[in-house]
C-alpha cells in the first residue's frame, strides 16, 4: 500500500545560519503532523548539523541533496552516505537534473548513488525527467524510462525502497509547469513501471516549480504523492501552504 503525501524542500545552494534558524523555527511552529503527510528537508552539507539540532524530536525529516558512490577513500570533495547519516538524515537526493545537467552525472552514477544510499541506511530520493529538447525530439518516455531503469537495474529488490521524483527540467527555475494531467502522464507511467518491478507502493513526487498556488491540483492527481519543492521552500509560509495542499 502506498504512503500518504510527502513533500520535501530541496534547499540547493542556499541558506544561512541565521535565515535557516528563523526558517526551521516557522516550520516547527506551523506544521501539523498527520499520518497522511509528511515533510522534509534537504540541506547543503554544512547546514545539516543545524537542521538535526533544530528538528531532532519533531515529526520533520531531514536529508541531505548529494552523496558519493564510494563509501570512502580518497574523493577529496565527496561525501559519504555514512557521513550523511551521522547527522541523523533519513533522505537524500540522488540525481537532481541540476547534477546531471551541471555535473555531467550519468544514469550508472545516478544508480550507483542510489545504492549507496541505500547501504548507508538512507532513503534516496531519485530524481527522473526529460529537458524541453528531450522532450520534443526523442520524447519523455524514452529518457524517463531510460533513466528508471537504469535505476531499476542497479537495485533490484531494493528499488521498493526509494522515492521517485519526476522532475520537468524545462519546468524548473522557469516559471512553467506542468499541467496536472502532464505530470499525471508521466506519473502513471512511472506507476506501471514500478508494479512491472514489485515496487508499486514507492512515492513518486512531483517537482518543478511547485507553488502554493498549483500544489493542490497536482496533488490531486492519483498518481502524484507529493512534491519536491525548490525556491518555494525557502519561503516558511509559501512551503507549509504547499505541504497542506
Amino acid at each position: 500500500m502506498r504512503r500518504g503525501k510527502l513533500v520535501v524542500g530541496n534547499w540547493k545552494m542556499n541558506g544561512g545560519l541565521e535565515a535557516n534558524a528563523s526558517l526551521l523555527v516557522a516550520l516547527l511552529a506551523g506544521w501539523t503532523p498527520s499520518a497522511e503527510r509528511s515533510l522534509a528537508v534537504c540541506a547543503p552539507f554544512p547546514y545539516l548539523g543545524q537542521v538535526r539540532d533544530a528538528l531532532t524530536g519533531s515529526k520533520l525529516a531531514w536529508g541531505a541533496q548529494d552523496l558519493s558512490p564510494h563509501s570512502a577513500g580518497a574523493y577529496t570533495g565527496d561525501v559519504a552516505g555514512a557521513m550523511i547519516a551521522e547527522f541523523g538524515c533519513r533522505y537524500v537526493l540522488a540525481g537532481h537534473s541540476e547534477r546531471r545537467q551541471l555535473h555531467g552525472e550519468t544514469d550508472a552514477l545516478v544508480a550507483a548513488k542510489a545504492k549507496a544510499a541505500l547501504a548507508a541506511g538512507l532513503t534516496p530520493l531519485v530524481c527522473v525527467g526529460e529537458t524541453l529538447a528531450e522532450r520534443d525530439g526523442a520524447g519523455w518516455q524514452t529518457v524517463v524510462g531510460r533513466q528508471f531503469d537504469a535505476i531499476a537495474a542497479a537495485l533490484a529488490a531494493d528499488l521498493a525502497r526509494v522515492v521517485l521524483a519526476y522532475e520537468p527540467v524545462w519546468a524548473i527555475g522557469t516559471g512553467r509547469t506542468a499541467s496536472p494531467a502532464q505530470a499525471q502522464e508521466v506519473h502513471a507511467f512511472l506507476r506501471q513501471r514500478l508494479q512491472k518491478s514489485s515496487a508499486e507502493a514507492v512515492q513518486v513526487l512531483y517537482g518543478g516549480s511547485v507553488k502554493a498556488g498549483n500544489a493542490g491540483a497536482l496533488f490531486a492527481m492519483p498518481d502524484v504523492d507529493g512534491g519536491l519543492v525548490g525556491g518555494a521552500s525557502l519561503d516558511a509560509v509559501e512551503f507549509l501552504a504547499i505541504a497542506g495542499a
